[in-house]
């Protein structure tokens, strides 16, 4: 990546550019609050680049960021850099990804997990010690938590709840906390239980906190017909609320997706996009309440 395709800043007609509308559309949207910008010291107006990219993947436009194509294979990418133990280069390309115009649920498919998936398999062949592959998924979650405190700050203040997590016994943290940042992307609010957390546990949550979704991340089983039993009672305490009982997870064989009860059972990241976002669109724009920042 060159210096100038680092910059926080586009101009009018880059931004234009990524959202695939004219110029003066941008200029109007800025001038209507939609849009914040900035005047730099020459009197030029900015805009910051993620809010453009924010905008884009709200509304379904973007025309994608080419400086991306530069990365070459950005999941052997990270997961060299997870091998390394390099943390700084691990949030440096999640954040340029989703920056770039990368949905979380894109990234969390096609880099994070093939990424993980590397690392495990290397350990599984004893190329690495367990250490290795238990400092890669640290560094990989830290990476996410950063991006999960910008994604919370964004999100609209009247917007659907979800809480999930992974069931006890399930010690992974990343999978869970992906779904939580699908779900902050899609325009949710969501309350990450984390890993191994008791069934009953949820649904003692799930009566108390009222949710429109809960969600089970499943990618380590310890006992097949606790979780089975488990599910059955928190799906229907999910349906007794009127909620949606989501279930999804590596570690499923098909016979326990056959015999756990649930309102949507998923296999990916960007599955799960698809049917959030059926059951509550995501906003076409940021809120026209947002306050001007140029003048």
């Amino acid at each position: 990546m060159s210096q100038a395709d680092e910059s926080p800043y586009l101009s009018t007609p880059e931004a234009a550019t990524l959202l695939g509308v004219s110029v003066s559309t941008v200029k109007r949207w800025v001038d209507e609050g939609i849009l914040p910008a900035y005047k730099t010291a020459g009197g030029h107006r900015k805009l910051l680049r993620s809010e453009v990219l924010a905008m884009a993947r709200q509304a379904g436009s973007l025309r994608g960021d080419p400086t991306i194509l530069s990365l070459g294979e950005p999941a052997e990418s990270l997961a060299d850099a997870l091998l390394r133990g390099d943390g700084g280069t691990t949030s440096s390309l999640i954040r340029y990804l989703y920056e770039s115009g990368m949905s979380i649920e894109v990234l969390a498919d096609r880099v994070i997990s093939p990424a993980l998936a590397k690392v495990g398999h290397d350990w599984e062949q004893q190329r690495i010690d367990v250490w290795q592959e238990h400092r890669g998924s640290q560094l990989c979650a830290a990476a996410l938590f950063d991006l999960r405190e910008e994604l919370h700050n964004r999100v609209e203040r009247q917007r659907p709840f979800a809480l999930g997590g992974a069931p006890g016994g399930d010690p992974y943290l990343v999978p869970s906390l992906l779904v939580e940042l699908t779900l902050l992307d899609a325009g949710w609010e969501a309350a990450n239980l984390g890993p191994n957390t008791p069934l009953e546990s949820m649904r003692q949550a799930a009566q108390e906190l009222k949710p429109r979704l809960v969600w089970l991340s499943v990618s380590y089983v310890r006992d097949v017909d606790e979780l089975i039993a488990g599910c059955r009672a928190l799906d229907a305490e999910v349906r007794s609320l009127g909620a949606t009982f989501v279930v999804g997870g590596q570690a499923l064989t098909e016979s326990m997706r056959e015999a756990i009860p649930c309102t949507f059972l998923g296999e990916s990241m960007s599955q799960l996009a698809s049917y959030v976002q059926s059951l509550y669109p995501r906003p076409q724009r940021p809120r026209r309440g947002r306050p001007r920042r140029s003048s």
